[in-house]
């Protein structure tokens, strides 16, 4: 893709954002056809917006989430500042169409993280990480079929990124904790209570967020000091409707909760 052609995806996917329209797929003359392009794009929407990068989402971090969308390997997206609401605040539906939200393990970094050509080992992000959280996601797209349009759109559409809720850090001794063993589990709506686990995160959050980390590398991207990485749901999405609360229990690692409005 040229410049040209990035702008100009970037400058409809933002415009579909801001109206809360979809479209079937970005014009064949601009579709980005590779991940890289859809990176490019996805770069340029950030020239579009006056709010801060506040960090970074992994999507399709499970083989379920994979099939379900139809790619082959996880998918990198930003979380914008405006985006993020208060731990117990309202969550407004209002033009999301997929309605679900998701229970996340997320990381804040201490020391940033530059593109390097060697990969990232796993020991050495978790020495750059500050604080663990956990978090509640709330993706959409713009897509009206987004498990049709294959990684490079989605990517390009921000990884189906949209709204994100921050819980607070926990006080508990994370790092000698086993995170692919540990239990989430939520109420939402009428009580019903929905059961994860870590190891539903590429077989451990601490996975998904090496892979990011080494994502953003490739692309040349840095995960910058203060950023926040929030690794994919350890449950089954769980579908919300305005009204609906979700409450979020990560055991020792604290809660989160979100309050669903139209």
């Amino acid at each position: 893709m040229n410049r040209t052609a990035i702008a100009e995806a970037s400058s409809l996917l933002y415009a579909c954002w801001r109206a809360r329209e979809v479209i079937p797929a970005i014009p064949e003359a601009i579709r980005p056809k590779t991940r890289t392009e859809g990176y490019a794009v996805q770069a340029e929407l950030m020239n579009r917006t006056s709010a801060s990068l506040f960090g970074w989402k992994v999507a399709a971090s499970s083989v379920a989430g994979q099939r379900h969308i139809a790619v082959t390997a996880p998918l990198a997206g930003r979380i914008l500042s405006s985006n993020v609401r208060p731990d117990g605040g309202a969550v407004s539906l209002r033009g999301n169409r997929m309605r679900v939200a998701e229970l996340e393990f997320a990381f804040r970094m201490r020391t940033a993280l530059p593109p390097r050509a060697a990969p990232y080992q796993t020991a050495e992000i978790l020495d750059a990480v500050g604080s663990l959280h956990p978090a509640i996601e709330v993706p959409d797209s713009r897509f009206a079929d987004y498990t049709q349009v294959g990684a490079a759109q989605l990517i390009a559409d921000d990884a189906c990124a949209d709204l994100f809720v921050l819980g607070p850090p926990t006080t508990a001794d994370w790092r000698g904790v086993d995170l692919a063993a540990h239990a989430v589990t939520a109420t939402a709506g009428g009580g019903a209570v929905h059961r994860g686990v870590g190891a539903n995160v590429l077989g451990d959050p601490r996975i998904a967020l090496t892979w990011l980390v080494n994502e953003l590398s490739e692309i040349g991207v840095a995960l910058e000091a203060g950023q926040v990485v929030t690794t994919g749901t350890c449950v089954v999405p769980i579908a919300v409707l305005p009204g609906d609360r979700v409450a979020a229990d990560f055991g020792l690692f604290g809660t989160v909760s979100a309050s669903f409005e139209g």
